[in-house]
């Protein structure tokens, strides 16, 4: 992905739907190599499109709109089963975690190599988070010791933090030694141990309360 006026490099062919949320004032839009652009629109403009045209991802351009934060929210709220990933060529902590708890499924730099590969991942309903970000958020929860959360296992947590870096199940299996099934098994009782929906919602969840 590059600078604003660039794009994310992708696969070329890809039938991968996307709304880009985000008209610049003076700049070249984002724009997504590789993906079926549906649409290109304002944050004001963001959920009758998505509704409308029902893409398989929706990718916020933080840097293009002030109001692009209020667009996630009422995204997640209208239409929570599509996508949400957010740009932006800053790393703020701050920045992160509020896309995040407004219900972005992820967050990318724009000059991240992965960044096509990392919002076709939530396009799968996959994790979307670029290299270091979900650390980067995780290590920004304060005193998540004083949350009230429910108790998970050592083994549920070690794979919990492994989710929330974006490794696949059978990623995690590799790097535990363990069946892909156990750890699909550990997920799904994460899953509902949390009283959460489905992997992003989990990953949000795990942000927000300083779990893994």
């Amino acid at each position: 992905m590059a600078a604003r006026g660039g794009g994310v490099s992708g696969v070329d062919g890809s039938s991968t739907t996307a709304v880009v949320v985000g008209i610049p004032v003076g700049a070249e839009p984002l724009t997504l190599a590789g993906f079926d652009v549906v649409a290109l629109v304002a944050s004001a403009d963001a959920v009758p499109s998505v509704l409308r045209l029902r893409p398989d991802v929706v990718v916020v351009d933080l840097d293009a709109d002030e109001r692009a934060t209020i667009a996630v929210g009422a995204l997640a709220a209208e239409a929570p089963d599509v996508p949400v990933v957010a740009v932006s060529a800053r790393a703020e902590h701050t920045a992160v975690l509020d896309v995040v708890r407004a219900g972005a499924t992820g967050y990318v730099l724009r000059d991240d190599p992965a960044a096509a590969d990392i919002i076709r991942s939530a396009a799968s309903g996959g994790v979307a988070f670029g290299q270091g970000l979900a650390e980067i958020v995780l290590e920004s929860v304060a005193d998540p010791g004083a949350q009230v959360v429910p108790h998970l296992t050592e083994r549920e947590a070690e794979v919990l933090r492994l989710v929330v870096e974006g490794l696949t199940a059978r990623q995690i299996a590799t790097r535990l030694v363990l069946s892909p099934r156990t750890v699909e098994n550990h997920i799904q009782r994460t899953l509902r141990k949390l009283d959460v929906p489905g992997r992003a919602a989990l990953v949000r969840y795990a942000i927000e309360h300083g779990l893994a």
